[in-house]
């Protein structure tokens, strides 16, 4: 693994590295392999890059979008990270419908759309059962407890390593999300981390010993792959010495 520390000076400056990271990273799978399968991260942090990747000239057909994780709401919803992607970049740019593959939450249950999404990235990848999607880059994010896609602390979705996709669960609430397993085979992982109130949990996902289950970041290494830490000042600074 390719570890990668960047400490920004604001939003606007991670906004912009990984924007170029991003770009590379796309241009690279495409031209060593034809496509580019893409994780998108929810919340508020990456929005702004999405809106910048709208105005890019890219090969849209050779773009494939997938979801890392899924608030258990409908597509049209406020809190659903699919729309919030789509107003922000898919919906503005000609990438192919079929190239779009949310986390659908429409089924009989989470579990079962879990299952669902499961098969969908088996049959994209044309995969064995026992084996796990590659993508070339999956964006995330880090909530202030140390959480990563919905892989929230003490879950049971943490244990899971027998499939790709599972339930997460925050204060009772379903989310669809991708395994620790599967983030730890991509090719490249960006963390988009900012604000002070993540100091405390960087602090201790960047010790040398410390408790993945308390801290679900922490179990994000990728094993042959990249991994970019890209915060601002106010939530990497006090890591400058330790980085």
């Amino acid at each position: 693994m390719a570890k990668h520390v960047e400490i920004c000076p604001d939003l606007a400056a991670v906004v912009d590295r990984s924007r170029e990271l991003v770009l590379e990273a796309i241009r690279a799978a495409i031209e060593q392999r034809g496509r580019c399968t893409l994780v998108l991260a929810g919340g508020n942090t990456p929005k702004p890059l999405y809106e910048y990747l709208a105005t890019e000239d890219l090969p849209w057909e050779r773009l494939h979008i997938f979801w890392g994780d899924e608030r258990y709401v409908s597509a049209d919803h406020p809190d659903s990270n699919q729309r919030m992607a789509r107003e922000a970049w898919l919906d503005r740019v000609p990438i192919p419908p079929d190239n779009v593959r949310p986390m659908n939450t429409d089924g009989s249950s989470p579990e079962d759309d879990a299952r669902r999404y499961n098969s969908q990235l088996q049959e994209f990848f044309q995969l064995e059962p026992e084996n796990f999607p590659v993508f070339d880059l999956v964006l995330l994010g880090m909530g202030a407890d140390g959480h990563t896609a919905s892989l929230f602390p003490h879950t049971d979705a943490l244990k899971v390593c027998d499939r790709a996709v599972t339930v997460g669960n925050k204060d009772g609430q379903p989310r669809l999300t991708l395994t620790i397993p599967v983030l730890n085979v991509a090719r490249c992982v960006i963390f988009m981390v900012v604000g002070a109130n993540k100091q405390a949990a960087l602090s201790e996902i960047f010790a040398p010993e410390g408790n993945n289950n308390a801290y679900p970041a922490r179990t994000v290494c990728p094993v042959n792959g990249e991994l970019w830490w890209l915060l601002d000042t106010a939530a990497g600074g006090n890591l400058v010495d330790r980085v």
